[in-house]
């Protein structure tokens, strides 16, 4: 059946944005408060930052408005990505960009004008104030690459031109890609964007998934030049503007912000594909055997080994799920995790012109709120909490060889799968098209296709057939649209792994050490961050330990297949 429209769906499975502002009277008042602020701050501070004492009474008037600019932010941004067919919530988040860009515009003199005293003064502002450290941190990163006072406002005053290619992008995929029903032994199927990504993709039927795959990619090849037009416009903009501020390159520029070198992008790149690869293939040819598949597409790769074995899961059942898994951690963590559910921190549904796929942000001093569309099955809870400890708890519980085996597949399939396969080749596809760009070449939709494939081959050998159909998976994603951010999560599962085996051999050190790690925010580098979890990412141990892990976790899905199968 087809998806429900937003308005059709139960409200209590839907995020209370109540936290953030009682309703959209408030929000409306916030954004005229928040102008005052600005206004204010500009007559107290402009032309006066000169001393540390006067740059920290800044730094606390900013936060204020930081806050409230987050909130008006999340209030509109959120509400768009549930149904972007709406034109209310479209027309919130236009007003939202207008008055973001106006308000940086406004607030751009304060960073250009602190970055042109000494580094003697910044280091007095952390010295005097230590929770502002990180900032005089970042400040020290990006003053060699400040701009003049005059090109900094007029960059913030284009700032929603200037990043207007992503929600082109994410509205074209929800609003405008048309895909046809079909029809599988005499029963029809509507089609979507939000469907195959869901549903199809993983359906028992290869019929119904192969055909699915089809219409999906006949539908993405029709605007593949248009996007790829698109994404040209993004990445020649980043490139630009890695050449205006004097960067040697636009992935120094893009990795600045993250504290990361590019022999470290390259290297988590790199180790993935060519020592994960082997593993991945070790499996997906398992999946063959047992799904007696004649050869195994790139639509095959997301189907279950066991599909005849799906353990349930509702929302209510959730929750105990999810407390079993964290409790190692302590009650005051579990209690936190809990929360989400009475408090809707998170949107269930799957309607009519949401966002596919999901994400997790933060309102500046509120709780998290997460997008997802659960389905009723148990790899729902790995998406909703990306819990090594899920599987952990699973196989401690249980002796049923064929419920550890669900779990351990379930990790590989869905933790694994997206932030070590998925988002790691779409990273290993940008490397390639930024190249292209710092090269001084441009592309069109084919030769953004022959990359992917490239990619792709590389990751999985022989063992999966990859066509043109698999190179338009490039066209599925916006996060081509955010820099060099697709490796970020690989590293952060890397970190997260070492962590969760410490875990399990050392107990409550590691446990200890984990949630100082987490409570750090940006008190730290990323590279001393790690460190304080007891993992160093300097060099490449921690990756080769977590491919070991993973490797380990094949072998025991191939045994455990071998015992059900006697």
């Amino acid at each position: 059946m087809a998806l429900p429209k937003r308005s059709e769906v139960p409200v209590n499975e839907t995020w209370d944005l109540t936290a953030i502002y009682p309703g959209k009277k408030a929000w409306k008042a916030d954004m005229v408060a928040v102008r005052e602020l600005v206004t204010q701050f500009q007559n107290n501070y402009r032309s006066k930052l000169t001393e540390a004492k006067i740059i920290i009474a800044a730094l606390h008037d900013l936060e204020t408005i930081y806050q409230k600019l987050s909130w008006i932010e999340h209030y509109a941004f959120l509400p768009q990505t549930t149904d972007m067919t709406n034109p209310e919530y479209n027309q919130m988040l236009v007003e939202n960009d207008n008055l973001q860009a106006a308000i940086t515009a406004d607030l751009s003199f304060f960073k250009t004008e602190v970055l042109t005293n000494p580094v003697s003064l910044l280091d007095q502002v952390a010295e005097i104030e230590p929770q502002f450290a990180p900032v005089v941190r970042h400040w020290k990163v990006e003053k060699p690459h400040q701009l003049s006072p005059e090109v900094e406002k007029t960059l913030a005053t284009l700032s929603p031109t200037l990043n207007s290619s992503e929600r082109t992008y994410t509205t074209a995929r929800a609003a405008d890609w048309d895909m046809e029903d079909f029809e599988v032994d005499g029963k029809t199927y509507p089609m979507s964007f939000v469907l195959y990504e869901n549903t199809y993709q993983y359906h028992p039927n290869p019929e119904v998934r192969h055909k699915a795959h089809q219409i999906f990619s006949d539908t993405l090849r029709k605007h593949k030049n248009t996007v790829a037009a698109n994404y040209y416009t993004q990445v020649s903009k980043e490139k630009k503007l890695a050449d205006l501020r004097g960067y040697d390159s636009v992935f120094d520029y893009l990795l600045s912000d993250q504290e990361v070198s590019r022999e470290t992008f390259d290297r988590q790149i790199d180790v993935i594909i060519d020592e994960l690869g082997p593993v991945m293939q070790k499996y997906v040819k398992l999946l063959q055997k047992e799904r007696g598949l004649d050869k195994m597409l790139y639509s095959d790769l997301q189907i279950d080994l066991d599909p005849e074995f799906a353990p349930k899961a509702d929302l209510e059942s959730a929750t105990g799920y999810i407390s079993e898994a964290v409790s190692v951690l302590g009650e005051d963590y579990k209690n936190a995790i809990l929360k989400a559910f009475p408090e809707r921190w998170v949107d269930f549904p799957a309607n009519a012109g949401k966002e596919s796929g999901g994400f997790e942000t933060t309102p500046y001093g509120l709780h998290p709120y997460i997008l997802m569309s659960w389905t009723g099955v148990l790899p729902d809870v790995y998406t909703l909490i990306h819990e090594l400890l899920l599987t952990h708890s699973l196989e401690q519980k249980s002796d049923d060889p064929r419920m550890k085996r669900f779990a351990y597949t379930t990790m590989l399939t869905n933790t694994y799968f997206h932030n070590f396969i998925t988002h790691l080749l779409e990273a290993a596809f940008q490397r390639e098209v930024y190249t292209l760009v710092e090269n001084g070449q441009t592309f069109d939709g084919d030769k953004l296709t022959q990359i992917k494939m490239d990619v792709q081959k590389r990751f999985w050998g022989d063992a999966v057939d990859i066509d043109e159909n698999a190179g338009l998976t490039w066209m599925r994603q916006s996060h081509y649209y955010m820099g060099l951010y697709s490796y970020t999560y690989s590293a952060g599962l890397t970190i997260a792994t070492q962590s969760y085996l410490k875990v399990l051999e050392e107990g409550q050190p590691a446990v200890d050490r984990w949630l100082e790690y987490i409570s750090l925010g940006d008190q730290k580098t990323p590279m001393d961050a790690a460190k304080v979890a007891g993992v160093d990412v300097t060099t490449a141990e921690p990756l080769h330990n977590t491919i070991k892990f993973l490797n380990d976790t094949v072998d025991k899905v191939i045994a455990l297949t071998e015992e059900l199968n006697q």
